[in-house]
C-alpha cells in the first residue's frame, strides 16, 4: 500500500437504503418459506398496512405482487440458475439468502428492471436483512446472473429436450419434474400441449366475478374495467388492475369472486337432469363457501333447501360468511362427510369438492407446486374415496352426485370414481356416470366424455374436474 494511500481517511459507513417495495416482498417469501403460508393470503395484509402508514402507492403495491408472485411461479428455473452460479450445494444456501438471491434473479431475467438497478437494489435489500458479510456474496453471485438473459442460462443450465424432454420442461417452465409428468399424462398429447399448459400456470389468472343468480345480475357488475365471462351465464372477468372489493354487489355479498371453472361445475350439477323430487341439496365440503353460495342462490331459484357441512370450523364460518342473505332455505353445519350426520337417501343432489393436491389451481398459488411430493397422492386417496362413498350414499336413489377436484392428477380425478364404482377398497356402489359435456354448453375441448377437466390453457379456467353419477340401487 503506497504512503499516500495509508495517509488517506477511510470512507465513511454509508447505512443501507430501505426500499420498502422489496422489503415487503422478502416479507412475504420468508413467511411463504418459514410458515407454508400462501401468498395469496400473506401479501394483501402486508400491502394494506404498507399503504395505512403512507409507504405504498400503486404502482409500488403492482411492483411487490410481481417481485413475489413472479419469484414464486419460476422458483425452480432461478435455483438452477443460482446452483450454476455458487460453489455450493444449494442446500447449503440460507433460506433467507436464497430469497434475496432469488428476488434479484427475478428481476434480473424476469422483468425490464435494469440490470444495473436490480443488482444494485437487491444488495441494498442484503444489507438490510441479511447485513454486510452475506450481501457481499448477493453481490458477486448477481453480477455472475447478470452476464446472460433468461433463454442463455435456460439453454446452459436445463437438458435438451431429446435427452430428457420432462427435466428439460421442468427447469424451462420451472414446475417438479414429477407435476410434470402427472399433468403430461392426465392430459395426454405431445410437446405442443404440455407446454401450452406448464406456460398457462406461470401466467397471472384473471379475478373472474359471479353474479349470484336472483341476487345480483352480471350487469351490475359490468363496467369498464370488466369483460364478459367466457363460458359461466352468472361471471365478469375483472380487468387488469380491478378491485373486486370497490364493487357494490361484492361488498354487499350478492356478487362473490369466484374462479369460472368452479362456477360450472356448480352449475353443471344444478343442470343435471332429474327424475323426481328436487327439494335437498348438500354441499358436503363446502368451505371457504364460493360453490356453496352459487348452489344455494340457485336452489332458492327452484324452493329447494341447500345443508351446506364443512369439517374446520373455522372453514364453516367462511361458508356462513358467503351464505349471508341467500334468498332461499339454508343450513351451514361443521360435520366430518366421512361420518355425516344425516341419513342415507336424504338428497336429491349432492356436492363433493374434495381435499386434494391443488394441482390445479397452480397460478393461484405457486408455492404449491414445490410443498407437494408424489407421496402426497396416497394420503388423500383414501378420504377421496370415502367422501365420494358418502356422497352416493347421502343421495336418494336417482338422485345425482358431483365428484368434483380442483386437480387434473388421474390418481385424483377418474382412477377415484372408477375404485368407488367398481368396489376397490370398499363395497361397490350402482351407479351410472351422466355425461357432463351437454351441461357445459359452449365450452370447447371438453374430451371423450363422460366426465370433464378443465384446463387453464384451453379453458382460462383452474384444472376443474368434473364428475357426475346418478345412484341407481
Amino acid at each position: 500500500m503506497s504512503e499516500q494511500a495509508k495517509r488517506r481517511p477511510p470512507k465513511p459507513y454509508r447505512r443501507p437504503k430501505k426500499d420498502p417495495v422489496r422489503i415487503l416482498a422478502f416479507e412475504a417469501l420468508r413467511a411463504v418459506d418459514e410458515r407454508d403460508a400462501y401468498a395469496n393470503l400473506v401479501l394483501p395484509p402486508l400491502l394494506r398496512k404498507a399503504r395505512e402508514k403512507g409507504d405504498f402507492d400503486g404502482r409500488d403495491a403492482a411492483l411487490a405482487t410481481e417481485l413475489v408472485y413472479g419469484t414464486l411461479r419460476r422458483q425452480g428455473t432461478y435455483d438452477a440458475v443460482i446452483a450454476a452460479c455458487i460453489d455450493r450445494p444449494l442446500r447449503e444456501v440460507d433460506p433467507p439468502v436464497l430469497d434475496v438471491l432469488s428476488l434479484g434473479a427475478h428481476q434480473l431475467l424476469g422483468t425490464r428492471i435494469p440490470s444495473h438497478a436490480a443488482v444494485s437494489a437487491s444488495v441494498e435489500l442484503a444489507r438490510v436483512v441479511l447485513g454486510d458479510g452475506r450481501a457481499k456474496f448477493v453481490n458477486a453471485v448477481l453480477r455472475k446472473i447478470a452476464q446472460k438473459d433468461l433463454d442463455a442460462w435456460v439453454e446452459q443450465v436445463a437438458p435438451p429436450y431429446d435427452d430428457d424432454a420432462e427435466d428439460h420442461l421442468a427447469i424451462v417452465h420451472s414446475h417438479p419434474r414429477w407435476v410434470v409428468s402427472a399433468l403430461w399424462d392426465a392430459l395426454g398429447g405431445g410437446r405442443a400441449g404440455i407446454e401450452d399448459l406448464l406456460e398457462a400456470d406461470n401466467e397471472r389468472p384473471e379475478v373472474t366475478l359471479v353474479a349470484r343468480p336472483g341476487r345480483a345480475t352480471t350487469e351490475e357488475l359490468t363496467g369498464e374495467d370488466t369483460l364478459p365471462g367466457r363460458w359461466s351465464p352468472y361471471a365478469v372477468r375483472l380487468a387488469e388492475g380491478g378491485e373486486p372489493g370497490a364493487i357494490e354487489a361484492v361488498k354487499e355479498g350478492r356478487a362473490g369472486v369466484q374462479d369460472e371453472g368452479s362456477q360450472l361445475v356448480a352449475i353443471a350439477l344444478a343442470d343435471a337432469p332429474l327424475e323426481g323430487r328436487d327439494e335437498r341439496w348438500l354441499d358436503g365440503c363446502a368451505g371457504p363457501g364460493g360453490k356453496a353460495a352459487l348452489l344455494g342462490a340457485l336452489a332458492a331459484q327452484r324452493g329447494a333447501a341447500l345443508l351446506a357441512s364443512e369439517k374446520q370450523p373455522h372453514r364453516a364460518r367462511l361458508v356462513e360468511r358467503a351464505l349471508a342473505g341467500n334468498p332461499g332455505p339454508y343450513q351451514v353445519i361443521a360435520a366430518d362427510g366421512t361420518r355425516p350426520p344425516w341419513s342415507p337417501g336424504s338428497f336429491d343432489r349432492v356436492l363433493m369438492d374434495v381435499p386434494c393436491s391443488g394441482l390445479g389451481a397452480l397460478r393461484r398459488r405457486p408455492e404449491a407446486r414445490w410443498r407437494r411430493r408424489p407421496e402426497d397422492m396416497d394420503g388423500f386417496a383414501p378420504l377421496q374415496r370415502g367422501l365420494l362413498r358418502e356422497a352416493l350414499s347421502a343421495v336418494r336413489v336417482g338422485g345425482v352426485v358431483g365428484y368434483a377436484t380442483c386437480s387434473p392428477h388421474l390418481a385424483e380425478t377418474r382412477v377415484v370414481v372408477e375404485d368407488v364404482l367398481k368396489g376397490r377398497g370398499g363395497p361397490a356402489v350402482e351407479a351410472e356416470w351422466i355425461d357432463v359435456r351437454p351441461l357445459m354448453p359452449g365450452v370447447p375441448g371438453l374430451g371423450d366424455g363422460p366426465d370433464v377437466q378443465l384446463w387453464p390453457h384451453l379453458h382460462g379456467t383452474d384444472a376443474m374436474y368434473l364428475a357426475l353419477l346418478r345412484r341407481t340401487a
